[in-house]
This record gives C-alpha cells, structure tokens and sequence, in this order.
C-alpha cells in the first residue's frame, strides 16, 4: 500500500500539476477538493479551514509541499508548514513548476517555502527541510524524476521526535 501524505500546494495556479504527482499513484494523498467544495470550506471563515487542515493532516504519514512559482507566498501554505513542523508530521518539498499545466506550459522556479516559516529560536523551517528539484529539461522527463525518486524522498522526509 502506498504511504499517505497530505499534499500543500497553491491551489489555484498548480492543481493541474499537483493532480499529475496524485495520478503516478506512487503516494496516497488526500483527494483535492472541487474549487467549488474548496469555496464552501473558505466560506465557514479560517477556522473552519484550519479544522479542515488538521482533520486531513490526523492520520497522514507526512506533509508533501508541492512547490510552484508562487506556493512560497500563500498564507495558507505557510500554515500547513507550521502546522506540520509544531505537530512532528515528517515535511518535504518537491519543484513541481517544470510539469506542464493544463495548457502545455511549465513555470519558473519559486521561493523555498519553508524559508518563510520561522521558528521559535529565529532559524526556519527551511534550515531542516530539504526542497527538492526533479532533473529533466521538459515535462514528461520532470514527471519521469517525480515518479522515480518521489517515494524516496518522502521516506528520507525530516521527522522530529
């Protein structure tokens, strides 16, 4: 059976890349929501979406950051981190902006996310957690490097005791 993880991306501008990672089946993650079920859970206010958070991260073996262009700045993203990191759930990062969107396009790399959560003794989260970035000059060779190196990483995740 394959490991379950719970996968923190930007929804909006990498679902189409997250759902490539999702459909190699070599991990088990949460399903993503509809943008519409999405919107009813952002609705009910943060804490309904911080309940939501915590609720699918319960019973996950680790927290896959899925990092795009943009991930490193969403507020939400950075929750998850924290969340992750003050809960002991092992964290890791993967590059995921050379996978072709829905239209064909790939992105240009962003920010460490893991850099934007600092931590009480003023260091952050990106001091432990490795980012990794697949090898491959176009998509279906970055796919190639997510699908063959991802259960590897997730297992080499950063845990905390």
């Amino acid at each position: 059976m394959a490991k379950s993880v719970f996968y923190s991306f930007h929804y909006d501008r990498d679902a189409w890349r997250v759902q490539q990672v999702i459909n190699m089946g070599a991990l088990e993650g949460q399903p993503i929501l509809s943008a519409q079920d999405w919107e009813k859970v952002k609705r009910r206010g943060d804490q309904a979406i911080k309940d939501w958070i915590a609720d699918q991260m319960k019973y996950k073996s680790a927290v896959v950051v899925l990092v795009g262009a943009q991930t490193a700045n969403r507020p939400w993203v950075k929750y998850e981190i924290g969340y992750a990191w003050d809960n002991y759930k092992p964290l890791v990062g993967v590059r995921i902006h050379g996978l072709a969107d829905g239209a064909g396009h790939t992105d240009s790399a962003g920010a460490n996310p893991f850099s934007q959560v600092i931590l009480q003794d003023g260091n952050n989260v990106g001091d432990h957690v490795p980012l990794y970035s697949p090898n491959g000059s176009n998509s279906q060779a970055v796919y190639a490097s997510i699908k063959e190196n991802l259960t590897t990483w997730v297992n080499n995740a950063v845990k905390r005791s």
